[in-house]
């Protein structure tokens, strides 16, 4: 036994085999599912910023913005509350997210048809488990979809979309998915604006004509709803409310990520859905944190205006600013229209480079090479032999955003120096290193 543990071929036998008979206690669907990417490149760069290097994150899409102090200072005052609340929710809370929809997305809804969860993430998965039937997911979509489907074992339909039709799937491509599979029970997720493109569906009055045409129940994702830079909030239940799911937090617009609080709203004809689903979570996750709760109520029933408007133009100046330094480069982005997130394709700038096969070998040698974090598209569904890859414009301090662009109705590139360094310094050295692979 000591002349094996000194053979490393014959050890490493070994231990692959101890490890394949461990794993054979794994469900088979569960082995390949990976740490979330736009978790695992924050802790990359967290990593690599800890060992003295200089990042520039533009990978996790979080909110830089501060969680407004109205909400801070409930949290503070109701930390003491302590007891479980009821499974859908605190009443106060679920009252006033559904006034609040009723207003946004133009349909009654009832706080009995709401439910808390920790995070829309969680409310999806959640969703995606009640629901029997095929999942129809549009190409790209954010990176969480595809994996709780697939952890689910359920069936996947991809819906392609293009820069051509802004990233987002038409409903004639829709109505094809549907006629394939007419006999089947589907759950199409749309998000508007979209994680990873940014940019806005034109035509979500189409998509709900043939959604409600095939019995498709849709859940609409729409946790950059505030953010939208014109700010209008659009939705699919304008135009199909009796089968729209409305999945909504404030993780993006309220600057809470890390409160993780979600909230999923059904509309009367769908009440039936959260009766199971509400049976489910009550033997998951129980209830939500209840100071957090308690504190949530005011993101839901004060007047947060001066604060959206604000949150959305900066971000809506840095994504200009981002969009006219790569596309005048020669990169083909698509100009974003909420959110904070852009899709750009390299395959103009990058051709002929061994080094550099796909979209996820750009990333990992742009970072390693200069610090820049981005995601490949291939981790959003994309075709990984595309040079895409998305950009999340978050690297800058965002309560310092805020007060300098108090009571201004457009900012210039001053903003940009004094406020985002990073942001310039990042596009910049990106720019260089493009400039250097090709010579």
């Amino acid at each position: 036994m000591d002349y094996i543990s000194k053979d490393p071929e014959i050890l490493s036998y070994i231990e692959k085999k101890i490890i394949n008979k461990k794993m054979n206690t794994i469900k088979k669907n569960l082995i390949n599912i990976k740490t979330s990417s736009t978790l695992a490149i924050n802790e990359t760069s967290e990593k690599l910023q800890k060992q003295g290097k200089e990042i520039f994150k533009f990978g996790l899409g979080q909110s830089p913005f501060p969680v407004p102090s109205s909400l801070v200072n409930e949290l503070k005052k109701r930390a003491h509350e302590k007891n479980y609340l009821n499974v859908s929710g605190l009443l106060e809370l679920r009252k006033q997210i559904a006034k609040y929809h009723t207003k946004k997305n133009k349909n009654k809804y009832h706080l009995d048809n709401v439910i808390i969860g920790p995070g829309s993430k969680e409310l999806i998965f959640q969703t995606q488990l009640v629901l029997d039937g095929d999942l129809l997911l549009p190409r790209p979509s954010w990176v969480s979809y595809e994996p709780q489907a697939k952890i689910l074992q359920k069936k996947i339909h991809w819906i392609n979309a293009n820069a051509e039709s802004n990233w987002h799937i038409t409903a004639k491509e829709l109505d094809s998915i549907c006629k394939k599979n007419k006999n089947k029970k589907k759950l199409l997720i749309l998000n508007s604006p979209n994680n990873p493109s940014g940019t806005i569906h034109n035509d979500l009055k189409s998509i709900a004509k043939v959604a409600k045409k095939n019995n498709v129940i849709i859940l609409s994702d729409e946790i950059y709803s505030e953010l939208n830079f014109s700010g209008k909030y659009e939705s699919i239940s304008h135009y199909y409310p009796s089968g729209t799911i409305i999945s909504s937090g404030i993780s993006k617009w309220c600057g809470a990520g890390g409160w993780r609080l979600g909230a999923l709203i059904f509309p009367k004809e769908l009440a039936y859905v959260k009766n199971i689903l509400r049976n489910i979570v009550s033997e998951t996750f129980t209830s939500v944190s209840t100071p957090i709760q308690f504190a949530a109520i005011k993101a839901y029933s004060e007047d947060h205006s001066k604060y959206l408007f604000s949150s959305r133009l900066i971000l809506e100046t840095i994504g200009n600013y981002i969009f006219r330094e790569l596309t005048e480069f020669g990169i083909k982005c698509q100009k974003p229209q909420g959110g904070f997130y852009m899709l750009c394709d390299f395959s103009d700038i990058i051709k002929n480079n061994k080094k550099i096969l796909n979209s996820k070998m750009l990333c990992e040698k742009l970072l390693r090479e200069t610090g820049f974090a981005m995601l490949p598209a291939s981790d959003f569904g994309i075709n990984e032999k595309f040079l895409i890859s998305r950009i999340a414009f978050v690297d800058f301090d965002g309560k310092k955003a805020l007060h300098y662009s108090q009571d201004k109705k457009n900012l210039s590139y001053h903003f940009l120096q004094n406020v985002c360094p990073n942001i310039i310094n990042g596009i910049e050295k990106l720019k260089k290193w493009l400039e250097e692979i090709n010579n």
